[in-house]
């Protein structure tokens, strides 16, 4: 692939870059939304009872933080010790496989999806406790409808994934566009990349690499000398899966699925799952970074590669079982490791039960379905 600059070709999807970053940080401290947003997240209980005073002091601190950024990374150093005080505070988080990562080169991340922010911020944070170098984050556009979260987004090294494109060439076009960034970023070793392995949350717990996405990657190849495979063994795809004892957001997610297709998401309704779960309490999570999958190989067979890789390493908790023995009747087989949680069965039980009755099932499933993936893997 011939060298190109990104940022005169890729600059309506790249992240900003340094030059550019001091006049997004005014323009946030000036945003009262991002202030109402950050009170909920850091003082959610003053917030209830005293919204104007919660949100004069996040703008406050949003004002002072802002007048001493330059870079991308002053932000990223600002993020680092916020996100590990919110891990602190909501969950039990700890990692494995590090030593799976290239130290020489930059690869693609492809993980299970859970949680729109938190999934890529988790892994970011154990790279940076790792003392290795954050990746940038793919982020469908249809999160960005406000205009300061598109800011916020980019200047913390997310590039966009275009998502309102409509009809099979522009499809096309904006898939080879991404594509070819993707490429650009790793054959370069300018950053390493992270991307959903679908579309969208697994909201019912189900974690299945959608080929269209492997395809998209392949795209960039020049399709006279090189072929899918090549491509795909050049980027160094690496599978992550994250595990969470708790989901924050299991009932908003089991509302949408209740309702199926005829369900229509509220326009920012996808902002309140952010909040939700950033905020929310995880109990345990566990991330795990697999192996290269550097071999030359078809879409097909590297989606079958981090199907197997996600599943085999996804943490099973406590939760899993319970939900998946309420629903099945009986125990769950001895040649499963569950690893024990924060959470207590009684206390899982009784936050299914506080949810209406036609969710509970819905939920259940959703905790259940990880348990249902590993024995149908044979393990």
């Amino acid at each position: 692939m011939t060298a190109m600059s990104n940022e005169d070709i890729f600059g309506d999807i790249r992240p900003f870059n340094n030059n550019e970053a001091p006049a997004y940080f005014a323009r946030l401290a000036r945003e009262p939304e991002l202030a109402d947003a950050l009170a909920v997240i850091k003082m959610p209980s003053l917030r209830r009872f005293l919204p104007s005073f919660s949100r004069w002091l996040a703008s406050l601190w949003i004002h002072r933080q802002a007048r001493s950024l330059r870079t991308v990374e002053d932000l990223q150093n600002l993020i680092a010790p916020e996100l590990a005080k919110l891990i602190e505070s909501s969950a039990q988080f700890s990692v494995s496989g590090l030593e799976h990562l290239p130290e020489d080169r930059a690869f693609v991340l492809i993980s299970n999806h859970r949680d729109i922010v938190m999934d890529p911020a988790l892994t970011n944070y154990a790279l940076h406790a790792a003392g290795r170098s954050t990746v940038s984050i793919a982020i469908g556009n249809n999160l960005l409808r406000k205009p300061w979260i598109a800011w916020l987004m980019r200047l913390n090294k997310s590039f966009i994934v275009r998502r309102d494109v409509s009809g099979p060439r522009e499809l096309l076009a904006a898939s080879q566009h991404l594509s070819c960034y993707i490429r650009q970023m790793v054959a370069t070793n300018e950053s390493s990349i992270w991307i959903a392995q679908r579309e969208g949350r697994a909201k019912d717990g189900c974690d299945a690499t959608e080929p269209a996405v492997i395809k998209m990657l392949s795209l960039s190849r020049d399709r006279t000398t090189e072929s899918a495979a090549d491509v795909l063994a050049e980027l160094c795809i690496i599978p992550v899966a994250i595990s969470y004892e708790l989901d924050p957001c299991d009932g908003l997610k089991a509302a949408e699925l209740a309702q199926g297709p005829s369900y229509q998401k509220s326009e920012f309704e996808d902002v309140r799952s952010i909040a939700v779960g950033i905020s929310g309490k995880k109990g345990s999570i566990h991330l795990t970074f697999g192996e290269p999958i550097t071999e030359s190989t078809d879409v097909p067979s590297v989606v079958a590669q981090i199907d197997d890789q996600i599943r085999s390493a996804y943490v099973l908790w406590g939760t899993n079982q319970w939900a998946w023995e309420a629903l099945h009747q009986r125990s769950l087989p001895e040649t499963l490791t569950v690893r024990a949680g924060q959470s207590s069965k009684q206390a899982f039980l009784d936050r299914i039960a506080a949810y209406p009755t036609a969710l509970q099932p819905v939920i259940l499933a959703m905790y259940a379905n990880p348990v249902t993936s590993a024995l149908s893997g044979g393990q």
